[in-house]
């Protein structure tokens, strides 16, 4: 007589921005047989990403110091106490392993899970890994990579690339071409400007001055300006288009004939998988500048053009946006490699290696 076994339980770390949360619960929606439950902190994005679909347990945790000192101190014990919890919240929930995609939440789910001899998988998306998946990738299992550069900066770690997870969501609509409440002619050249959550005041500003040499090129442009913005509606044109967000990034960015955006992880996966092309601006003010280094592996494909905001002006961007649009070819060329970027099933394979690490739970574990 067969074994019954039980559903795995399986307790998953992601916490704070878009770029942690959006590939685990990409990852997350691929593990239906599984039972999930989420570790976040009190007041972040998880909390209404998350919402009905999996129980959340928050726990309070601080960042890292770049220098000692007594602010240190706290974080050390903020961290000695989380990791506590998260040892107390595993055992009741009797989970049988983590998947924790980096930042700061990740080192007391990494630390509480391994000393409870649990397995760990941790998935990264920067080419240039966060000091939390430095520091704690070798206790992992495995690390899942969004690009194969980061696996030269985790020697000591196991690492497979298998790309970043999109949102379900994002790749469904990538079969509908339709712009919703956006009237731009269909056989016009589009500019979409993505500035990102952090720091896009400065790129739209330059923008704004810029665009009228592309408008004088019969050239539209949306541009997402986000919601922190004083200035949002002081550019006016017929071939202009001000929105704080957009809900269908999928099907702009693939009507886009050149996208100019911030290179965080999650926006380049979106770009690679519409085949956009780009001209990347770095946050300049980004963690340990990981932007510029994602920006670079699509700059080394030739998926893209970046530039640094400090020595970029609106008549650099202005021109050298004109001379992308005026070259088809060129991208043409540059879409094609955004596309062999791409990997469309990294939510599968993620899940995948979650699987291999994971074995079924027997009657007999369940009972203990």
């Amino acid at each position: 007589m067969p074994t019954t076994q039980f559903p795995s339980r399986l307790l998953v770390a992601a916490s704070g921005t878009g770029g942690h949360v959006f590939p685990a619960i990409a990852t997350a929606e691929q593990l239906a047989e599984y039972q999930i439950e989420w570790l976040g902190t009190p007041d972040r994005l998880e909390a209404q990403l998350v919402g009905d679909r999996y129980p959340l347990h928050t726990i309070s945790v601080a960042g890292f110091q770049q220098k000692l000192g007594l602010a240190t101190l706290k974080v050390v014990w903020r961290l000695v106490s989380s990791v506590h919890q998260v040892r107390q919240i595993l055992q009741r929930g009797k989970f049988d392993g983590v998947f924790t995609t980096g930042g700061y939440i990740a080192a007391p789910a990494i630390l509480a899970a391994r000393s409870l001899g649990l397995p760990v998988i941790l998935h990264e998306s920067n080419a240039l890994p966060g000091k939390v998946t430095r520091w704690f990738a070798p206790w992992c299992s495995v690390v899942a990579i969004g690009f194969a550069a980061a696996a030269d900066r985790l020697p000591r770690a196991k690492t497979v690339c298998v790309g970043t997870p999109v949102r379900s969501q994002f790749r469904a609509a990538l079969s509908d071409s339709a712009l919703e409440n956006l009237p731009i002619p269909p056989d016009v050249p589009l500019i979409v400007v993505a500035g990102g959550s952090q720091g896009a005041v400065a790129l739209n500003q330059m923008v704004r001055k810029a665009a009228e040499t592309w408008f004088s090129a019969g050239a539209w442009v949306v541009h997402l300006t986000g919601e922190n913005d004083p200035e949002a509606a002081s550019l006016q044109h017929p071939h202009y288009l001000a929105l704080p967000f957009y809900n269908h990034m999928a099907r702009l960015f693939q009507r886009a004939s050149l996208a100019i955006s911030r290179s965080g992880a999650g926006t380049l996966t979106e770009l690679a998988v519409t085949h956009t092309p780009s001209l990347l601006i770095p946050y300049p003010f980004a963690a340990e500048d990981h932007q510029a280094f994602n920006a670079d592996v699509f700059v080394q494909a030739g998926a893209a053009l970046m530039f640094r905001q400090s020595e970029l002006t609106p008549e650099i961007l202005a021109a050298e946006v004109l001379s992308l649009l005026n070259s088809s070819d060129r991208l043409q060329t540059m879409s094609r490699q955004a596309a062999s970027l791409a990997v469309m099933d990294s939510a599968e394979r993620s899940a995948e290696l979650i699987r291999q690490q994971l074995s079924p739970r027997s009657p007999l574990q369940e009972s203990n």
